[in-house]
């Protein structure tokens, strides 16, 4: 029987200490968790804590982007040390896998990509994730690895996401962890603060933005927090955090390799017009576009958004941004196929 695919996603904030430190009791207990669902699941598990774990070694360190990239250099195998400590007494290996966007937006490396962890899994090794923060772009970085996570659970059409916090879960106006959301409405984001720890880059916002996406195409997602015993299990049977449910699904491969890429530098704001037109499966018209945002070229994957500013979907752009700001008035002209378009 096929193992199915978990992503499991640790913040900053719930592996370091209060001085920002590996919290080596804590990357213990994930071990050992960890090695008892790699009976049932294929498991990536995507960390943060690189830069946590280098900044100490700077002098005067601010946090400014070169910074952030020299400490995650220094962090990085210092991290995936602890990670190999612990795990190997399980007898679990690590592998280190640092990931980029165009492992994501190039199909040909994505695909090179799935065969990679294929192997992995199949030699009973566990791959942790992380952005290679030394060599990216910031224009083309991972907003936060909540957003890596995501990739990951679509790409790999992971069955469960998990994205732990030091909230424990998504809380109401009094504080209480609401248990199961069935779906993300403006109620749901209304309980959301836009704070984020000051280790991390990410915020329940974050979180929630990722969630949406990833339920959108069938993934079912959970957040919680690592105190307490055995929380990933238990989180796993909806006994802790909030568990988001997952809408039915049937995208294809590509279709889901698509909206695997689907946080681009690029996109667009669609009328209300378009809008219903895509949901529809219809392709997408320059004329139902209201303004161009990025300088993304004929070819690459972008964001679809409506007059709120909210992502409905993403697509493979059949212009370039240039080209569909001159053609927004014209009728007839396609922006973007419908056989290349992700509504979520």
């Amino acid at each position: 029987m096929l193992k199915k695919v978990l992503v499991i996603k640790l913040g900053t904030a719930v592996i370091t200490d209060d001085e920002g430190k590996i919290d080596r009791s804590v990357i213990k207990k994930i071990a050992a968790q960890t090695a008892t669902l790699t009976k049932t699941y294929h498991i990536v598990l995507v960390s943060s804590g690189a830069v946590g774990s280098g900044r100490p070694f700077f002098k005067k360190y601010k946090g400014t982007l070169a910074e952030r990239k020299a400490a995650a250099a220094v962090g990085n195998p210092m991290l995936i040390q602890l990670y190999h400590k612990y795990f190997s007494a399980h007898g679990i290996t690590v592998a280190q896998a640092l990931c980029e966007r165009h492992h994501f937006s190039n199909r040909k490396q994505f695909l090179q990509l799935k065969e990679t962890f294929g192997e992995f899994w199949q030699n009973d090794i566990l791959p942790v994730v992380n952005e290679n923060d030394l060599v990216s772009n910031i224009e083309l970085k991972f907003s936060d690895n909540d957003e890596l996570a995501t990739l990951m659970a679509i790409g790999f059409d992971a069955d469960t996401l998990i994205l732990c916090t030091s909230a424990g879960g998504l809380m109401d106006h009094e504080k209480n962890i609401i248990p199961a959301v069935p779906k993300i409405d403006s109620t749901v984001l209304g309980y959301v603060t836009k704070t984020k720890s000051s280790l991390g880059l990410g915020g329940m916002l974050s979180k929630l933005t990722s969630t949406r996406l990833a339920t959108s195409l069938g993934i079912r997602v959970v957040i919680c927090g690592l105190s307490g015993k055995d929380t990933l299990i238990s989180a796993l049977q909806g006994k802790s955090g909030t568990t988001f449910t997952a809408r039915p699904s049937n995208l294809k491969a590509r279709r889901k390799w698509l909206a695997s890429g689907s946080v681009t530098i690029g996109g667009v704001y669609i009328d209300k017009g378009a809008a219903k037109a895509l949901q529809s499966r219809k392709s997408l018209l320059t004329v139902g576009i209201r303004k161009v945002k990025g300088n993304f070229v004929a070819g690459e994957v972008i964001r679809l958004m409506d007059e709120e500013e909210t992502i409905v979907g993403v697509a493979k752009a059949k212009l370039s941004g240039a080209e569909i700001s001159k053609q927004i008035a014209h009728k007839n002209i396609i922006a973007a196929h419908a056989d290349d378009i992700v509504i979520f």
